[in-house]
């Protein structure tokens, strides 16, 4: 079995990221918590000033970037600049947090989304970079008897196309992460952890391991099929979000993974 590393979704602090100072503070946390890889998201708008800030913060704690989540448009515009800007910070992996509304409402949508995305991909795979898609609920909405995810699946490049699946959206979107991981085989390097739990009687996110996610059998999926980086995310915490990342982290350690 493969090696699965820990990183932390810094989407998850993003209340905590926004001036400089408490930029480099929120990874002195998060090194203090237990991590030692990082995805950078949420935190803003990044110029050379504040990419500058994280890669000498970043390097300085000894955290790694493993991934990030950029814009569409600074994919369509930006596209120098995301390569610089990953190469600086040692990261491979360029990522989508979404795919822009226009292209979610029909299978032609998805079709024309995926091949401009296949197209970032490419020039990404190019420069030594790759494309992942981060999923939500939405793209398990069916368009001619096909989910979304199965349109992407189907119409994009495995060679400049990648996946990033978030766990709790899966299971939010009706589907099965476990049979998601697996389908992904050879096209997922990186994915989101995220557990559900019902609170109040909605559902809601939780910390890894909290909520009524199949960890024991997400994490072997993940090993068998070549994953290499779990990104904890937790979009809405019940407690201080800081505590939430020590509690995940704490409890995929007894799953017998490591940050």
């Amino acid at each position: 079995m493969s090696g699965l590393r820990i990183a932390v979704q810094l989407y998850t602090v993003r209340e905590f990221m926004k001036t400089p100072e408490d930029t480099v503070n929120t990874l002195k946390r998060v090194k203090e918590i237990g991590y030692d890889a990082v995805q950078v998201s949420g935190t803003g708008y990044i110029d050379r000033e504040k990419a500058e800030l994280v890669k000498k913060a970043a390097e300085e704690l000894g955290l790694e970037i493993c991934a990030t989540h950029v814009g569409f448009d600074q994919l369509e515009s930006e596209m120098d600049w995301m390569i610089e800007l990953h190469r600086m910070w040692n990261c491979r992996y360029v990522g989508l947090g979404a795919m822009p509304d226009r292209f979610r409402g029909s299978r032609e949508g998805y079709v024309e989304f995926a091949g401009i995305a296949n197209g970032f991909g490419k020039v990404l795979s190019q420069n030594g970079l790759r494309f992942i898609y981060h999923n939500h609920n939405f793209e398990f909405h069916k368009f001619d008897g096909m989910t979304g995810m199965q349109i992407l699946l189907a119409e994009t490049d495995p060679e400049y196309f990648g996946f990033e699946i978030d766990t709790y959206w899966v299971q939010a979107g009706g589907a099965d992460p476990i049979e998601w991981i697996r389908k992904l085989k050879g096209r997922m390097d990186v994915i989101h952890f995220k557990d559900m739990v019902m609170y109040q009687g909605n559902q809601t996110m939780a910390e890894v391991g909290e909520g009524n996610l199949n960890w024991n059998g997400i994490i072997e999926a993940c090993r068998e099929t070549g994953v290499k980086w779990a990104a904890v995310e937790q979009d809405i915490c019940l407690r201080d979000p800081f505590e939430s990342l020590g509690i995940s982290l704490r409890n995929l350690e007894k799953y017998g993974c490591m940050a």
